[in-house]
């Protein structure tokens, strides 16, 4: 009992906090149940969060713990955690000896990618691109399409990916001078 620990008398806390000494007994007992508004302010007179006040259990970790899966020569880190809705992962395309040949895939969804390093070869339907870093692309993956490396080198990239037709949405800035939204 933090009260006790702190050798403080029930009418001391009392007057610190403007709650009764028989309401601060009664919930010391288990006989009554704290609201919000009995434990701020004794939080407040000793001086701690009322997670500490009511021992609360620690939050969950909030990392993302990597699992990375290898699937057509390519490493894949999920960066989300969440089923369903869009989902994130960075891709890292090892180097070769030489490029791979483009085995163009098919299958429902909506992907937009970003390259971080190197040089990336996509190939959609009839384009053959490379991007370097700081590129970006989005594409419906029902468009026959591939990616790997454009010249040997490891590839690193993002991408975000969603099954039902959702897009990633970008927001740009107005030019200066242009008027905003909320002008």
């Amino acid at each position: 009992m933090l009260r006790q620990q702190r050798e403080t008398t029930l009418a001391a806390l009392s007057a610190a906090t403007g709650v009764s000494v028989s309401t601060l007994s009664r919930l010391e007992s288990g006989s009554r149940r704290p609201t919000l508004e009995l434990l701020l302010p004794i939080a407040r007179a000793h001086g701690v969060t009322l997670d500490e006040l009511v021992d609360a259990p620690p939050t969950g970790d909030p990392r993302v713990h990597l699992r990375p899966v290898t699937k057509h020569g390519m490493t894949m880190l999920p960066l989300t955690r969440r089923s369903g809705g869009i989902q994130a992962y960075k891709l890292v395309i090892p180097a070769t000896s030489r490029p791979a040949e483009p085995d163009l895939q098919t299958h429902e969804g909506y992907e937009w990618i970003y390259v971080l390093d190197g040089r990336l070869r996509v190939v959609l339907g009839e384009h053959d691109l490379v991007l370097t870093p700081g590129e970006a692309a989005e594409f419906d993956t029902r468009v026959p399409h591939w990616f790997g490396g454009a010249d040997g080198q490891a590839v690193e990239f993002l991408s975000l990916f969603g099954r039902q037709g959702e897009r990633a949405h970008l927001r740009a800035r107005p030019r200066s001078g242009a008027p905003s939204a909320t002008s």
